[in-house]
């Protein structure tokens, strides 16, 4: 429940009523006293606050319990009223220190509740001695836990700027890591002339690991996705909440996965892959956005990973996810298409005056006869699923074809290259 000075929402106004001026005052009294049995009931029940009150966490205790009692019978003596705005930051103070003491809000709220309690029994013996009616006193229990109610709303709206302010300082802190390790480079020796940034020094990278709060793994892979939705930004992944998935929004991930998800060409940098790709939520991004894995490298090639990883997606059926550690052969090959494209057309030259279902018939045939041990029309039948007796003459139209290349080492090898570019 807010307060409309805690929270924007609109206060407890019909909990308040006008109570006999004596009241305020008596209550004051006790306030004198009832502080220190808060505080002392607090930490004697409450193990989160059983340490000693010293420092900066002793004094904000202190001065919430003062501040809440003293503001309460403010309240009453004026007939309610919206929380004060100059007793406000008080409030605030302690949702943000319990975010700052690693703590959730329970401990907070418990106390708040706790306080209340205490408060209350002091305070309806003050009613009994004034012989408030029954009416009266009930209206006293309503209005001291509406206050408690507002004031509690206004360290938890506080408590949840903080975190939200930590985990945009933690969320820009990433996504420079993540820039710093797939767009510089990082490999030993001087960078190349053109195509890289210049190389980020170890103290560089370690204080950035830093201050992401990010342990430096030995190995990494990086994953291409495809573009979601437009969304606010980058974002870096492995900060607390929501992460984009198919959208910009509704996904999580495991902490420590980096990523930029919103930009142009969206990316994850994975950290001890072989442990994370296994992660269902990892997996359910690289399904949602089709990803493409680059190949486990050490940290400082994950540069290198990515370029994979984008060289793989580019080339990638629609949908499809890819992942590059099964296909590095692949990679080479489009490392240099128009090369490719020009072995193809010398040695699958014999091919081109065939029917274009004669000629695909054939390239699968003699793909698989190079890539099988022996390239025996059993092997070919069990591979391709057809009969022995197809397996044989479609080696011997292939022997026909190709002739002497089908025995030199070189001319196999460009063969697959070019049979495997173009099958893939």
């Amino acid at each position: 429940m807010n307060a409309t000075g805690a929270a924007g929402a609109p206060g407890f106004g019909g909990a308040w009523a006008v109570f006999p001026q004596r009241l305020a005052a008596e209550l004051r009294k006790e306030n004198r006293t009832l502080a220190a049995e808060i505080i002392h009931e607090i930490r004697r029940q409450i193990p989160e606050f059983s340490r000693p009150l010293s420092g900066q966490f002793g004094a904000a205790i202190q001065n919430g319990v003062e501040t809440a009692l003293a503001e309460f019978v403010d309240r009453v003596e004026e007939g309610g009223g919206e929380l004060d705005a100059e007793r406000l930051p008080v409030y605030r103070a302690l949702g943000r220190g319990e975010l700052s003491e690693g703590r959730s809000l329970d401990a907070l709220q418990a106390a708040y509740r706790l306080g209340g309690r205490v408060a209350w029994r002091r305070y309806v013996r003050v009613a009994r001695r004034l012989s408030l009616a029954t009416d009266a006193v009930a209206q006293l229990a309503e209005t001291a836990f509406t206050h408690i109610d507002e004031i509690a709303a206004a360290s938890v709206a506080a408590y949840a700027r903080a975190q939200a302010d930590a985990a945009g300082t933690l969320g820009r802190r990433r996504h420079r890591l993540l820039t710093l390790l797939v767009a510089s480079d990082l490999s030993p020796g001087p960078p190349p002339r053109t195509t890289r940034a210049e190389p980020v020094s170890d103290d560089v990278l370690r204080q950035a690991a830093r201050d992401a709060e990010w342990p430096l793994p030995k190995t990494v892979a990086a994953v291409a996705l495809s573009p979601g939705r437009p969304g606010p930004g980058p974002r870096a992944v492995g900060t607390p909440g929501s992460l984009p998935g198919g959208s910009s929004h509704g996904l999580r991930l495991p902490s420590l996965v980096l990523a930029d998800l919103d930009g142009p060409a969206p990316c994850l940098l994975v950290p001890d892959p072989a442990e994370l790709f296994a992660d269902p939520r990892l997996r359910q991004v690289l399904h949602d956005r089709a990803g493409a894995a680059g190949p486990a490298v050490p940290l400082r090639q994950a540069a290198d990973s990515l370029r994979w990883a984008r060289s793989l997606h580019a080339h990638a059926a629609a949908g499809e996810r890819a992942d590059a550690d099964g296909r590095l052969t692949d990679l080479l090959l489009l490392a240099d298409p128009p090369l490719v494209r020009l072995m193809a057309a010398r040695r699958l030259a014999p091919l081109e005056a065939l029917t274009p279902k004669q000629r695909d018939r054939l390239a699968h045939t003699l793909l698989a006869h190079l890539q099988t041990p022996h390239g025996s029309a059993p092997e070919l039948a069990e591979r391709l699923a057809i009969h022995p007796q197809t397996a044989r003459q479609r080696l011997h139209h292939l022997q026909r074809l190709f002739g002497t290349q089908l025995a030199d080492p070189d001319a196999r090898f460009e063969l697959e290259a070019a049979l495997r570019a173009g099958l893939a």
